[in-house]
């Protein structure tokens, strides 16, 4: 699979434009390799999206009006 193929398929799953799922860098994982959530070298590679969901959500009911941050 290319970069641009997985940029693509990343953006229909998501629903976000391909420039932006190009910025965050989707990289295919190596089906071989477990990689753990929690660990320190997991670093800015694993994103928790129901996590990050939960933040925007309680953002906007407390009323906060500010632009997302990605990591």
């Amino acid at each position: 699979m290319k970069q641009a193929d997985l940029n693509r398929a990343v953006a229909l799953a998501t629903g976000e434009s391909m420039s932006t799922v190009k910025r965050l860098g989707f990289l295919l994982a190596e089906p071989d390799e477990l990689i753990d959530p929690v660990a320190e070298e997991s670093g800015p590679y694993v994103i928790d999206w129901d996590e990050l969901e939960t933040n925007r959500l309680n953002s906007q009911r407390q009323g906060a009006h500010h632009e997302p941050v990605v990591a």
